[in-house]
């Protein structure tokens, strides 16, 4: 360190030099193509993806204030620091080193995955964590989406209702559907301060999505369990179901979501037609690679 500068400074410069290294492809942000001015990242795409103000990461990077831990852990995971140059990072903030904490693997339940091969009129998915899909069976894959067809690190809800133009067309009222998500994320964000992954998502979301981001800086939160949605089917019209959830009793970051209509309702019968087309399409009962 310069004997000069003050540990702020060279912070600041670090934080400077760290992003000039990446490019959008590399943390998961669209490339334009565009012409841009200074190398690598901008800094309000650092502090979107590491869900603060542009304000509060400009000041930092001008090494006028000093950062918190949970700022640094989230500044080490955009700019894809290792261990040293998260332990550099932490000695020039005067923090303790910022490690991220290793969750278990997680994989769908047993039971959860029996009850799923035994619904064959009943669209269901296991959520995990951050609300990530875990398994599905064939009728959810054909009501809402293959999940298959998309690759597992991508396998999340929240981040499909704002990726997915397919997503958005599906729900009658996306906008009430997608915000409800937020609220929900909000909470297990509250519940798990420390998780990458979340932290990852939400920042990514929050670049790419204008409504995200206005959602989650007004940190509404939601416990929502049950309710009715209307989906517009593109095989088989529209549908108006209601949808339950089932907490695994062994593992609480774990729930069923099923949809159901009631008997003798247009709705009921279009279930059995597109149960009868998923059948025909082959789609196989299917639960997630474990991942962390």
């Amino acid at each position: 360190m310069s004997s000069s500068k003050s540990p702020r400074s060279e912070l600041g410069e670090f934080l400077k030099a760290r992003r000039a290294e990446l490019g959008p492809h590399q943390v998961g942000l669209p490339d334009t193509g565009a012409v841009r001015r200074v190398p690598g990242l901008r800094r309000e795409e650092v502090a979107q993806l590491a869900a603060i103000s542009t304000d509060y990461y400009t000041r930092l990077e001008q090494g006028r204030i000093a950062a918190s831990a949970s700022v640094l852990g989230a500044l080490a995971r955009v700019l894809h620091l290792d261990d040293d140059q998260r332990d550099y990072l932490s000695e020039l903030a005067g923090k303790e080193a910022v490690r991220p904490r290793r969750r278990t693997r997680q994989t769908v339940r047993v039971p959860l995955q029996r009850l799923l091969d035994d619904l064959r009129f009943t669209p269901a998915f296991v959520l995990g964590r951050r609300m990530d899909v875990l398994a599905w069976n064939p009728l959810a894959a054909a009501l809402v989406t293959d999940f298959g067809q998309i690759p597992a690190r991508n396998r999340n809800y929240v981040r499909l209702l704002f990726t997915d133009p397919a997503m958005r067309r599906l729900y009658a009222d996306w906008e009430t559907v997608a915000h409800t998500c937020v609220a929900l994320l909000r909470r297990e964000a509250a519940r798990c301060p420390d998780d990458p992954q979340l932290a990852e998502l939400v920042g990514e979301l929050s670049v790419r999505d204008a409504d995200f981001r206005q959602w989650w800086a007004a940190h509404h939160v939601a416990n929502q369990r049950i309710g009715t949605k209307t989906l517009h089917h593109p095989v088989v019209g529209d549908l108006t179901l209601d949808w339950d959830t089932l907490t695994s009793a062994t593992d609480p970051d774990q729930q069923l979501i099923t949809w159901s209509a009631e008997p003798g309702t247009p709705a009921h019968d279009r279930l059995r037609i597109l149960a009868s087309w998923a059948a025909e399409q082959g789609q196989p009962d299917t639960a997630d690679e474990p991942r962390s």
